[in-house]
């Protein structure tokens, strides 16, 4: 490992001496003057108003991969204007063929399929924004963007309208965003704005700006300036009220129990409190038309995490759980509403206040209240946070969380750790404005009856992002006594398998990476890339618990598809038993074991494509191999059928057995128009002895407004198809503008 820190910090040092153009300066080079019209735009894709051919064109886009040096191959021409109500963009994409989209259901998002979309930065201050997207069959995503959003989510919704037409040659795409959509400052004339064109034939994303290749397409430090010819109409209250009927008809032991049918109701509400700052209520949340978790095939010691799928727990979500990191975060938000095997624990009501309170401070505060279920008692849910921007696109930022439950004299007598658990913190997170060097600093403190020692969490590390080589080195501790209730730590419960309980051991952890990307000129790949992974785990004392230590060759082809190798050397210093099967629990003792695993992929945008990944090496004391394959067949634009195997065989010396695990996934998506959308998802796990069928047909009658039916079964693998439960759900909602 320390041979790998070596070369890492050789290539860390001679990195910096690279420079990278920084957002300020694009701002000067990329201007698009904003015209106010008095003309009546319609939203048909035709481009064909008067207006538009007054507005000033942007256009010239620049590769942003898969090389970020060179000039798109196909040019695409955006126009701006705006009226009273709304913000209008039009985008004239020049294309040889036809287009290639992967789905016409909306929120799918922008990779993988020709589009073209809108970043806003309405504040300007390269830390928050907005993502509008729309397809070429005018299948739209929205989200909302910040400076450390990574993965999007998708999860924003709010009414905008866009439309799409194909032509010879061309397609057009038309959008009318309403000023209420979004949070800004009407007394600004200067936007941050960018425009992204995906042209998946030529396997292409291009820019408005130079956005470099090592930066997400939607970076916010690299957006240019939307310049208004007067400031921005000022907006009335935004209020917007959507309640939902829903009726759910259970069998809860399949044949075996009566049916049981619960009829509910609810609401969700959003109120502007000004330009920037939003209040969301929810009183008796649904969240039954929500997909369901992918399962998977865990074969480590420690809890896994599920992401959140649930809307009102998403949208802003960063001001909650972007503290911490991964895997060790003191919010998360699945911790509301369900209980630790996913059940569902009523919510009764909840408020939350988000946005921007100045230019530079952005709040957010979440109160949910929590019903009884059978031996669960009611509990409350507070989390506060505030980022405060400081330099400039660094943060400082603090957040306070409490559990709070409403047991009985009886239940805290019981159960004295469950009655509250608190938490808080500060952090500072350091980048330049160019965004190729990041730096970070934590401290957390947990609060729980009867600990006042052990109960601290601190982090600290840096990070080099640039065209070529990156660089992340993170340090970290975690007293044993440091609970996060609100939270997820992967690691802090330990299974003991010969007595079947969890025991509870902090840890203190490095962490380093270090990959070197190769961007040939010509020729049939795009990149090659070579990483180096290393991740060491010690005891509260100091002695030596885990190294996971990781080396991979990756290779990515310009028809998309892509083939890598990974080398893994893996020491355990076995504190507790541990199972993978039925047999003996594996003994404590000292384990060293390598493996070995390869993966190809195929060009996805044939109508057949298939991936397949296999691998083999030592697991503890025995040895592992490992199959997954999968294939997708599409029917463009209406059909998507993906079918997709995970195989494990875990053999180990008697007496400590052996297992077989089956994980098949099979997902078919029919969409038959923009509005109208039925998917139905299969998943068979031996690990979980589990089959579940999910079928959700959705029809968006309005901007915002659906139907929803949702049938959803469970059975055993074991006895194969023996019934768990079943249910079908119908639920309406309705998006009021008030």
């Amino acid at each position: 490992m320390q041979i790998k820190l070596l070369f890492a910090c050789i290539l860390f040092s001679s990195a910096s001496f690279c420079q990278t153009r920084n957002g300020e300066a694009f701002q000067k080079d990329y201007q698009l003057h904003v015209k106010k019209t008095t003309n009546i735009i319609n939203i048909d894709g035709e481009i064909n108003e008067l207006a538009w051919q007054q507005a000033q064109v942007a256009t010239s886009f620049w590769q942003k991969y898969p090389d970020d040096k060179n000039k798109a191959i196909q040019q695409t021409e955006v126009r701006t204007l705006y009226d009273d109500k709304y913000l209008y963009i039009s985008f004239k994409a020049y294309d040889s063929g036809k287009v290639f989209i992967q789905s016409l259901k909306r929120d799918i998002g922008h990779d993988g399929s020709d589009g073209v979309a809108v970043i806003l930065d309405p504040i300007n201050t390269r830390n928050n924004g907005f993502f509008f997207v729309v397809n070429a069959f005018n299948a739209q995503s929205e989200d909302q963007l910040s400076s450390t959003t990574e993965n999007l989510s998708w999860s924003w919704d709010h009414t905008w309208f866009s439309e799409t037409k194909r032509h010879a040659g061309y397609w057009t795409a038309e959008m009318a965003i309403p000023f209420k959509s979004i949070r800004y400052d009407a007394t600004k004339k200067v936007w941050g704005i960018n425009f992204l064109r995906v042209d998946t034939k030529n396997n292409e994303y291009a820019t408005w700006t130079n956005v470099p290749y090592n930066f997400r397409s939607h970076d916010l430090g690299y957006t240019g300036a939307l310049i208004w010819d007067e400031a921005p109409p000022t907006q009335s209250d935004n209020k917007v009220l959507t309640p939902y009927i829903t009726s759910e008809i259970i069998q809860p032991q399949g044949g075996n129990s009566n049916i049981q049918t619960k009829p509910n109701a609810g609401f969700d509400a959003k109120i502007g409190l000004n330009s920037s700052l939003n209040l969301d209520l929810t009183v008796n949340p649904d969240f039954s038309q929500v997909e369901v978790d992918r399962q998977v095939t865990n074969l480590t010691r420690f809890n896994i995490f599920f992401p959140e799928r649930r809307t009102f727990f998403l949208e802003n979500a960063d001001l909650f759980s972007g503290f911490g990191i991964d895997p060790i975060r003191p919010f998360y938000s699945r911790r509301i509403g369900l209980d630790q095997d996913g059940n569902k624990i009523p919510i009764l009501f909840g408020a939350r206040v988000t946005g921007n309170l100045a230019k530079k401070t952005r709040i957010g505060f979440m109160n949910m209240q929590t019903g009884r279920q059978g031996a669960y008692a009611p509990e409350n849910y507070t989390a506060a946070s505030v980022d405060q921007r400081v330099f400039k696109r660094s943060v400082i930022k603090g957040y306070f969380l409490n559990r709070q439950s409403f047991m009985t004299d009886a239940e805290k007598k019981a159960n004295p750790l469950n009655e509250y658990g608190r938490n808080a913190g500060m952090e500072f997170n350091y980048s330049n404005l160019a965004g190729t060097w990041q730096a970070w600093g934590t401290y957390h403190h947990s609060f729980k009856p009867g600990f006042t020692t052990n109960n601290q969490y601190m982090n600290a590390g840096f990070a080099h992002s640039g065209r070529n080589l990156e660089l992340v080195v993170d340090v970290g501790s975690l007293g044993t006594n440091y609970y996060a209730d609100m939270g997820f730590i992967e690691r802090i419960l330990n299974y003991d398998a010969a007595r079947d309980t969890l025991i509870r051991l902090g840890f203190k952890q490095l962490y380093t990476n270090a990959s070197y990307r190769i961007i040939p000129k010509k020729g049939k790949i795009i990149a090659y890339q070579i990483e180096a992974e290393d991740f060491l785990v010690l005891n509260p004392d100091g002695k030596f618990n885990e190294r996971n230590t990781n080396l991979s060759f990756n290779s990515q082809f310009r028809n998309t598809s892509s083939f890598s190798i990974e080398f893994a050397n893996n020491e355990v210093e076995l504190l507790f038993p541990i199972s993978f099967t039925n047999s003996t629990p594996i003994p404590v003792g000292h384990y060293l074991f390598n493996s070995i695993s390869g993966n190809y992929r195929t060009d996805f945008r044939k109508p057949f494509s298939f991936f397949f990944n296999g691998g083999y090496g030592g697991f503890y004391n025995g040895t592992n191999t490992t199959i997954r394959a999968g294939f997708t067949i599409r029917k463009l634009p209406n059909l998507n059928l993906d079918l997709s195997l995970q195989y494990n065989n875990l053999v180990f010396p008697d007496p400590y057995g052996s297992a077989e695990l089956f994980l098949i996934s099979q997902r078919t998506e029919i969409n038959f128009s923009t509005k109208i959308f039925w998917t139905t998802f299969l998943q068979y796990n031996t690990q979980r002895n589990n089959i579940n069928i999910n079928s959700r047909l959705q029809y968006r009658f309005k901007p915002m407004s659906d139907l929803f039916l949702v049938y959803t079964d469970n059975y055993f693998t074991d006895p194969l198809f023996k019934s768990r439960s079943r249910a079908f759900v119908f639920k309406l909602n309705y998006w009021f503008n008030l």
